[in-house]
């Protein structure tokens, strides 16, 4: 393991509920009423290297976050 803490959700196998963290996730998001299927797309993109992890909003993600008023400064 290299010092590197691994969890069943870095797999993505599934947990005693037969369910991975995806199919968890969506799950959970479409059970609030009103939701469609859209609520459950992904927002973000992880990439994992050698002692870093970054994460990223994704470009065409519907929520983001910040204020929604505002443009993003670059």
């Amino acid at each position: 393991m290299d010092g590197e803490r691994r969890t069943d959700r870095d797999e993505g196998t599934s947990d005693p509920t037969g369910m991975t963290h995806d199919e968890k996730r969506r799950d959970q998001l479409l059970a609030a009423p009103g939701a469609v299927e859209s609520d459950a797309d992904p927002r973000i993109d992880v990439t994992h290297r050698p002692g870093v992890t970054r994460i990223d909003i994704r470009d065409d993600a519907d929520v983001r976050p910040g204020d929604p008023t505002k443009d993003p400064e670059d």
